[in-house]
């Protein structure tokens, strides 16, 4: 393992200076760029994938397989946009890819038809809002008896409102990551579409109450977006009980579920053992949602940038998605190619991208290496570093373990615990640069955050590599330096 985290000053500093400033007039050859990018540039990197003791974003780190199979995408680039059965397999892997990721998540492929890879939960998340915009638009536009001009895809946002009577499309949700957000603005529906229906608790979990309440607003359409799992705490926004309620009223008022379970949807992995019942609860009754997005560098340790995106409607996507009048694009792929075959769907018909990066191979190579025991064995150590670590936060004299519930015991609190562990410094002072000296050891890595508006810092335990036992030994010897300083 490497000795730290972080690059040492010198190293960033050697990096910046010796980047060319333009192209040569005369390229420097193979030999002497080689020797550049691994002397002068790679020494200036952080070692965010590497390192299991980088703790803040959730990177995860490239297994060895993963990063092999990447290798092999970049050597045979291939650009997986149509489905072309007799000129290449690589579509056939992308769908074996997704099958074994449904199934990994306990999830039946073929109740998720609509299934693709993305760059990243980002993109996955516009695919779902432009999924769910066309769905409440439609389902509007059907509920006032019209069936032909509902369609966002078809005649635009402001056409297809009109037509279906509604003024607003609203996402109804708590604590949605910055992503959704971004989503939202590049969809149309903007970033203040957004309603907080979230309980006045430390979990943001969902008010069922006000969530029937803002789904009864006028000419509006609604989607629901459920947060798993909060990204400061890891905290999940529903359980079993709650998603069977928000199914129930999403269909009685016509609106779209789409779960963002780019941090959670792992825990459906779990074993149903003592301890981990809060979190099991947390992905509870996910399979009741319209759409979900996931992200494979999280959930599978494979390299950025790897997202993929599940919904219940192929027919949906593909009348938002579908490239109309490109005849050198057209394919008979969505034919099996024998009867005992699914149907592939191009995937540049489901998705946003025409040109495609082979993503699946990655996935495809990490899900046969490792299996579902593996990736199950690999979270569990995540969790209990995670604990591990807050743990030690709650019995230290300096920090303060967040969310504070002086109502709950350590034991019960630890069993939210995730793969995210919350703290601050009780002392105002420290704490300010409390992130800054932490890092500045270059040991480890944690990133800054806010809790109730107040500096606070962030453990985020993803990397593959985890050992629980040495791993908490360093991270205790960092932060009781910090603490006497």
């Amino acid at each position: 393992m490497a000795a730290g985290v972080l690059p040492s000053e010198s190293a960033l500093q050697h990096a910046r200076t010796s980047l060319l400033s333009k192209i040569p007039p005369n390229g420097h050859g193979d030999q002497a760029t080689r020797h550049h990018l691994h002397n002068d540039l790679v020494p200036g990197l952080n070692k965010s994938s590497q390192s299991p003791n980088y703790y803040g974003f959730v990177t995860g780190g490239s297994t060895p397989i993963a990063a092999f199979a990447d290798n092999l995408v970049t050597a045979h680039d291939q650009n997986v946009q149509v489905h072309l059965p007799h000129e290449t397999a690589a579509t056939n892997i992308e769908d074996a890819a997704l099958r074994m990721l449904c199934d990994l998540v306990d999830l039946i492929p073929a109740e998720w038809p609509h299934r693709t890879f993305t760059t990243g939960a980002t993109a996955s998340n516009v695919i779902g809002l432009i999924c769910g915009r066309e769905y409440v638009v439609r389902e509007a536009a059907r509920r006032v008896g019209l069936f032909n001009s509902g369609s966002v895809a078809e005649h635009g946002l402001f056409e297809a409102m009109t037509a279906a009577e509604i003024d607003r499309v609203q996402i109804v949700t708590t604590v949605p990551h910055s992503s959704l957000r971004k989503a939202a603005a590049l969809v149309g529906l903007g970033r203040n579409c957004f309603i907080d229906v979230g309980c006045d608790t430390a979990s943001r979990s969902f008010d069922i109450t006000e969530l029937a309440r803002a789904l009864k607003t006028p000419r509006t359409a609604s989607i629901i977006a459920v947060s798993c799992a909060e990204i400061n705490t890891g905290l999940f926004a529903t359980n079993g009980h709650d998603m069977r309620i928000i199914r129930k009223l999403a269909d009685e008022y016509g609106a779209w579920i789409h779960v963002d379970a780019a941090f959670g949807l792992p825990a459906r992995l779990l074993p149903r053992n003592v301890g981990y019942d809060a979190l099991l609860e947390g992905v509870a009754g996910v399979e009741l949602a319209d759409s979900i997005t996931g992200d494979a560098h999280k959930l599978l340790n494979v390299p950025y940038d790897c997202g993929f995106l599940f919904s219940k409607s192929l027919a949906l996507a593909q009348h938002c998605f579908q490239n109309p009048n490109a005849a050198y694009l057209a394919t008979a792929a969505s034919q099996p190619t024998n009867a005992s075959e699914p149907s592939i769907p191009s995937p540049l018909n489901i998705g946003i991208e025409n040109s495609r990066r082979f993503r699946a191979l990655p996935v495809y190579a990490s899900l046969m290496a490792y299996g579902k025991i593996g990736y199950t064995e690999m979270l569990v150590r995540q969790i209990s570093l995670a604990r591990a670590i807050a743990t030690y936060i709650e019995g230290h004299t300096t920090y303060e373990l967040l969310p504070s519930d002086p109502s709950r015991t350590l034991e019960q609190r630890l069993e939210s615990v995730y793969v995210i562990v919350l703290f601050r410094a009780k002392n105002h002072a420290l704490g300010d640069g409390l992130v800054q000296r932490i890092n500045g050891s270059k040991r480890i890595y944690v990133s800054g955050t806010q809790w109730d508006g107040k500096p606070a810092a962030r453990f985020a335990v993803s990397n593959w590599q985890v050992d629980v036992e040495r791993d908490i030994a360093l991270i205790k010897e960092v932060m009781d330096d910090v603490a006497r300083d």
